[in-house]
């Protein structure tokens, strides 16, 4: 067995450095002098010179640890470069991932050195058995170390990065967790290692079609890292030094202490244990965490793209339980700078800003919040973002109020600029580390400024529309309602001629009494039409006799014949409504007829509809006049006319379900059909009589 394993050893190692060597000759030759190109190839040419001396030698030879961590120096360096050169690497912020660099090369170098010493002793002392342990622990450590660094330079680089250098990461992965297997199973067992170590060779040989394949994907491509996954891979970088660290120091407790080890390795867990539990959940340090990770990982502070998306998701959030969207901006402002709370300021009629309103803010608000319009307009002059400690030093062209200096937790003062007008300002509260503005800063808030800004100024315009169109509603009322008073006045104004000829008959009397007051009760329902407090709700649709209405209507037209004929069935409207349609309907029709040529109202019905015919002969109406002006408001052919009743009569009509027709020629006349829905009663009638016959 022995031999058989010797031979496997020795062949795996020696198929492994051939295989490397020939990655590591093409790889140089296929080079394009990039340092992650040349590194490459020493790499390759390094595992396959350490795979040739173990294949000659074997690992019981002085230089074998040696050549391994020659071996694991070269890809480390490799990797370290990969992540340097990548994006955001010139700014010189990546000390704290070189830092676990350094340190595992501290380890490397410790290992070295020791290796060196151990071989020299009696190999049946303590001092060597002690050192060969703490030889194997260093490999462990350097393995583990190696691991985590392989998971961060993956998980650091963008999507597209990663697709070039997921087979190499995924070969140095499988040949260092062989090797953590290795020593961790030499540490407890050393007698049981012989089979990994022989079949290493073989494994390693394994790896190098993958890099075979890796070679033909851009390694040298520069990286770019990916924020949001870096903080998450920060936690494991840190686990995996905490975990070298420890093992680091309890093999120099157990080596040092003696019988007090034990002691000393509880005492020190429990420790680390209440200060994980005092720090970890402390919101102030991840704050401070997540300042200093991207603040020495990355060119800038802040992911553009993922603020931005956040920022619309913020102010766009739907949902009829979502915050004003007053308070949807302050907290999407203030989400950037991990600011806690906010306040908005907007600008009021006199120019000057005044609190609108506040998103998180604890306690009681500043008394009176306002700035005055000089200082507004200098910031909507300069667009200028500021701290406040710095305006109250005294930098600025504005001297803060005293409620503004007096509250401690006001930290930025963040303009909102639309087209050059300054919509608003937003306060923003100190963060859990506080810290100056800087550049990247003001360029933030002032594009998220002017964004929050058209969102507000969007919200005021459409504010100001509602009111217009309340306003526009207002005053078509009042349209319409001019147009009956107009006709109000027609009928009073006949009474008043006619009163100086027929005073002395007591019928005119009694019939001008009757007109006064129903034009009295006219203007009533006019003035409760109008009034914007007292909006008269429709009446619901009930069935009613259209013969009833159109007579009350008629009789009212005593300065104008108008005959009425025909029946129609019950229909189902507003009686109100429909009076108010007649009323338009039949005038005109009297406004367009000659004395001597009566107005003729006809009663029928149609399908399921009733009809009324309003038939006059006047002077009568093009087609072109019907199509483009006749429903049309504030178009008319009368002299002194509002254009309003043909319109309001269609408009009613519509809103009751029904419609209006028109048929007229020039010097012919007009024919008006008003068409109404039949009430129920009617329809269940009719379909019976369609049964029967």
């Amino acid at each position: 067995m022995s031999a058989l394993l010797q031979f496997v050893g020795n062949g795996g190692h020696a198929l492994a450095a051939a295989l490397f060597a020939a990655l590591g000759i093409y790889a140089l030759r296929r080079g394009h002098g990039t340092p992650e190109r040349t590194l490459l190839s020493a790499a390759l040419l390094l595992t396959a010179c350490w795979a040739l001396y173990i294949a000659f030698g074997g690992v019981e030879k002085p230089l074998s640890g040696l050549m391994e961590s020659v071996r694991n120096v070269a890809w480390l360096l490799l990797m370290f470069v990969m992540l340097r050169r990548g994006e955001g690497a010139r700014s010189g912020r990546l000390w704290a991932i070189s830092a676990v660099y350094a340190v595992l090369a501290g380890l490397i170098a410790t290992q070295c050195f020791i290796d060196v010493i151990w071989r020299q002793l009696d190999p049946l002392g303590d001092l060597h058995r002690s050192l060969v342990t703490v030889s194997l622990t260093l490999r462990m450590m350097t393995a583990i170390g190696a691991l985590v660094l392989v998971h961060n330079l993956f998980s650091v680089s963008a999507p597209e990065g990663r697709s070039r250098i997921a087979l190499l990461m995924g070969a140095l992965a499988a040949m260092w967790t062989y090797d953590l297997n290795l020593y961790v199973i030499g540490y407890l067992a050393i007698e049981r290692a012989n089979e990994l170590y022989a079949l290493r060779g073989l494994v390693v040989a394994m790896l190098a079609p993958v890099l075979a394949i890796g070679l033909h994907k851009d390694v040298a491509g520069r990286l770019r890292l990916s924020r949001t996954v870096t903080f998450r891979s920060l936690s494991v970088v840190a686990v995996g030094l905490y975990v070298i660290l420890l093992a680091a120091a309890t093999a120099l407790i157990e080596l040092v202490a003696g019988p007090f080890a034990r002691l000393i390795e509880i005492g020190g867990l429990f420790v680390m244990a209440v200060a994980g539990l005092l720090l970890l959940p402390s919101r102030r340090l991840r704050a401070l965490a997540k300042v200093q990770v991207a603040k020495h990982f990355f060119q800038h502070r802040y992911d553009y793209r993922a603020e931005w998306m956040r920022f619309g998701d913020t102010i766009g959030q739907p949902g009829d339980d979502a915050a004003p969207l007053g308070v949807r901006v302050v907290k999407a402002v203030a989400d950037i700078t991990e600011s806690p709370a906010g306040m908005l300021l907007l600008r009021d009629d006199t120019g000057a800003l005044s609190l609108e309103t506040q998103w998180n803010w604890v306690g009681d608000l500043p008394p009176s919040p306002s700035m005055s319009d000089k200082d507004a307009q200098i910031l909507e002059d300069s667009g200028w973002i500021a701290d406040l400690d710095g305006l109250a030093a005294g930098r600025g062209r504005i001297t803060p109020p005293g409620w503004m200096v007096a509250d401690r937790r006001i930290w930025a003062l963040v303009p909102l600029i639309h087209f050059g007008r300054l919509t608003g300002v937003i306060l923003l509260a100190r963060p859990a580390v506080d810290r100056r503005l800087d550049w990247e800063d003001f360029d933030m808030l002032r594009a998220a400024g002017r964004q929050a800004a058209s969102y507000i100024s969007e919200a005021q315009g459409q504010q100001a529309l509602d009111d217009a169109q309340r306003f526009e509603e207002f005053n078509r009322r009042f349209a319409f309602i001019m147009h009956d008073v107009k006709n109000l006045v027609s009928q009073i104004s006949l009474v008043a001629r006619n009163a100086e000829r027929h005073a002395d008959n007591p019928a005119f009397r009694a019939d001008m009494v009757l007109t006064l007051k129903d034009s009295v009760g006219k203007m009533n329902e006019l003035l409760a039409r109008l009034s914007q407090h007292h909006r008269v709700r429709p009446a619901d649709p009930v069935p009613m006799s259209l013969r009833d209405v159109a007579a009350v209507v008629i009789a009212r037209a005593r300065q104008h014949r108008v005959t009425l004929s025909g029946d129609a069935p019950l229909v189902l409207a507003d009686p109100a409504r429909v009076e108010q349609i007649l009323t338009h309907l039949i005038q005109n029709a009297i406004d367009a007829s000659a004395g001597g040529h009566p107005v003729e109202v006809r009663l029928g019905r149609e399908g399921r509809q009733a009809l009324v015919d309003i038939i006059d002969q006047g002077c009568g109406m093009s087609a072109e006049y019907i199509r483009r002006e006749l429903f049309k408001p504030f178009s008319s052919s009368k002299a002194g006319g509002f254009g309003i009743g043909a319109f309001e009569a269609r408009s009613l009509a519509l809103a009751l379900g029904g419609g209006i027709d028109v048929e007229s020629r020039p010097d012919a006349g007009s024919r008006f059909t008003l068409r109404l829905p039949l009430a129920a009663a009617d329809l269940d009638a009719k379909s019976t009589e369609v049964k029967a016959a």
